[in-house]
């Protein structure tokens, strides 16, 4: 196989790139605490500030956890819900077991998926209406570094949540969801809040200071 010289250089680039991140991901102090302490990723202290901050999870809550692996969040859920809870993670990739969560490997927006997380959150039954307490998406897009192409793709991560706690949390239910800063943000934010009694925005310790990164905290969902 052959490059061109600017191919060449744009595949170099890229090298560095990652290299820098990978040096920059193992020298970092929440990567290394979460290690330690048994979590699976460093989006676990993200979620246990704002857990602290506000109460999100009780026990006996059913959570969604969308775009959840490596399970960072769904750790987090499951120790927080109990016993009588329930934690119904989803990702089109893999993910290790986490004793007490179901696991469901697939595309949540493609209709097998989908319905075999509603019979799931149902309990193998046909109840219709709103059945969960909380949904939490730690979702983002594969970056390119381009402005132009991440931030819609960020934005439509966002509005495929919105889109799923429609249609599965009760009435006064919760979403937690992570969006980038930048064109369509405040547009989302205005809707969430005609479907939701109370918007917060949250950008935990754990997110990388330069991150445009934050989290919406949506209470009270008014179907």
């Amino acid at each position: 196989m052959h490059f061109t010289e600017n191919e060449l250089e744009k595949k170099m680039t890229r090298s560095k790139s990652s290299k820098h991140w990978l040096k920059e991901h193992e020298e970092d102090s929440w990567v290394k605490r979460a290690r330690v302490e048994g979590y699976r990723s460093r989006a676990s202290y993200k979620l246990l500030e704002i857990q602290k901050s506000d109460k999100l999870i009780k026990p006996g809550m059913t959570v969604v956890d969308l775009g959840a692996a490596p399970g960072g969040w769904s750790q987090v859920a499951s120790k927080l819900v109990g016993n009588k809870g329930k934690v119904i993670a989803s990702d089109i990739l893999l993910m290790e077991a986490i004793p007490e969560v179901c696991f469901i490997q697939g595309d949540f927006t493609e209709d097998a998926c989908l319905q075999a997380i509603l019979q799931e959150i149902r309990g193998n039954t046909a109840a219709e209406g709103g059945a969960v307490d909380l949904v939490i998406s730690d979702m983002a897009p594969n970056l390119s570094g381009m402005a132009a192409i991440d931030q819609p793709r960020s934005m439509q991560l966002v509005e495929l949540a919105l889109d799923f706690a429609r249609i599965t949390l009760k009435p006064g239910g919760s979403l937690l969801t992570k969006v980038f800063q930048g064109e369509g943000y405040e547009t989302l934010h205005r809707q969430i809040k005609k479907e939701f009694l109370q918007v917060l925005s949250r950008k935990p310790e754990a997110s990388r200071s330069r991150s445009r990164e934050l989290y919406i905290l949506a209470k009270g969902y008014k179907p």
